[in-house]
């Protein structure tokens, strides 16, 4: 993550509030042969604590939690390219303005009994924002073939005890250049070029 402090503002209720709405991240843990990483969607408890997720059994990721393991999940917003020449302004360099929060913790592996609620809760989560859709219930699915996919999969607990957010929106610029780049910057390269925009345009803390 960007070491600039103008970029490490946000607190931690804001960046566990950015983590819960997206949902989805990179996990990652030391393996015996160098780092393993999955894209994971997760859910927060209250507290912010704590990430309940899962894998699909035949991920390399499992082997390396033969016990709970140092991990970290990362997660990413809108990010784009940033012209030097939309700051009007002279001696600027290209960019790239991000969104980022890095849960870090203790990974471990759940009861496999535990799966029945760690996906209800996935699914409840994601499904109450797809309001009025009725949400949908495990009860849909014919119970052996449900039980099946169970098997197929392991339930995991990210215990947080760190939360590191960066949130790189040109903060660092005169108001008038930050504002003149986010005007450009949904014309530009990236992903969720709207969302960024905006962000620049307001960005949380100033």
């Amino acid at each position: 993550m960007h070491p600039n402090p103008a970029f490490r503002q946000t607190d931690a209720a804001d960046n566990l509030a950015f983590a819960r709405r997206r949902g989805f991240g990179l996990l990652s843990v030391n393996g015996p042969n160098g780092p393993l990483a999955a894209h994971v969607p997760f859910t927060l408890n209250p507290a912010g604590d704590e990430a309940l997720l899962h894998l699909v059994r035949s991920n390399p990721l499992l082997a390396a939690l033969e016990a709970p393991a140092g991990a970290l999940l990362a997660v990413s917003g809108p990010d784009g390219y940033i012209s030097p020449d939309w700051y009007g302004l002279p001696d600027q360099v290209p960019t790239w303005n991000y969104v980022a929060v890095h849960l870090r913790g203790r990974l471990e592996r759940l009861a496999q009994d535990r799966i029945g609620p760690v996906l209800e809760a996935l699914s409840d989560d994601f499904e109450a924002r797809l309001a009025p859709k009725p949400v949908w219930r495990a009860k849909k699915v014919d119970r052996a073939v449900y039980e099946r996919m169970m098997r197929a999969i392991v339930p995991l607990r990210l215990a947080i005890d760190a939360v590191e957010g960066t949130w790189k929106l040109s903060q660092n610029k005169a108001d008038a250049a930050r504002l003149g780049a986010a005007d450009r910057v949904e014309t530009g390269v990236g992903q969720a070029l709207d969302g960024l925009s905006a962000l620049m345009r307001q960005v949380p803390g100033i």
